[in-house]
């Protein structure tokens, strides 16, 4: 029980002590020290703000979904590039609402942070129930497909992931 109230958020403390050492490049005793207290004192700090707990269900399922994004992000890169630099004409922008099946506000933010990631799209605004995702593509030729693609490739992976507690 102390080490719930101590480590509330035992992954966050972790990772952002990662990134510390990573953005300083360096495993020096100084910073070793320096990067735990700083990432223990932040996961205390916002541990109130968070309304759940969050339950990563399948971890080696998130590092397949993380490659899954790291390759579209390369791929929509490559993609975009090539119809900004072609003729706009051959544009096609749209509106379109992805139905959610995912019901935890984690997994909601992290598909639309997704969405919004991979160049060319952009989600736009979720409605007030959180069972619609409103997203702009830069370039969509068949709605359907590509909702069909984001519940396939980033929101099936994400619901196998978070679960609610």
């Amino acid at each position: 029980m102390l080490a719930k109230k101590l480590f509330p958020h035992p992954v966050l403390t972790l990772a952002l002590w990662c990134i510390w050492l990573l953005l300083h490049n360096t495993m020096a005793p100084g910073h070793l020290v320096l990067g735990f207290i700083l990432a223990f004192s932040i996961s205390l700090l916002v541990s109130g703000f968070w309304e759940e707990k969050v339950y990563i269900r399948a971890p080696l399922m998130l590092l397949r979904f993380l490659r899954i994004v790291l390759w579209d992000i390369l791929v929509a890169n490559i993609t975009v590039a090539k119809l900004i630099l072609g003729r706009s004409g051959k544009l096609k922008p749209g509106f379109f609402y992805v139905e959610l099946d995912i019901r935890t506000p984690v997994g909601i933010s992290i598909l639309a942070n997704t969405i919004s990631l991979t160049p060319g799209t952009v989600s736009c605004d979720l409605t007030e129930d959180r069972t619609r995702l409103l997203v702009h593509a830069l370039h969509v030729e068949d709605i359907p497909a590509t909702v069909k693609q984001i519940k396939e490739r980033y929101e099936a992976p994400l619901k196998e992931v978070f679960t609610e507690c």
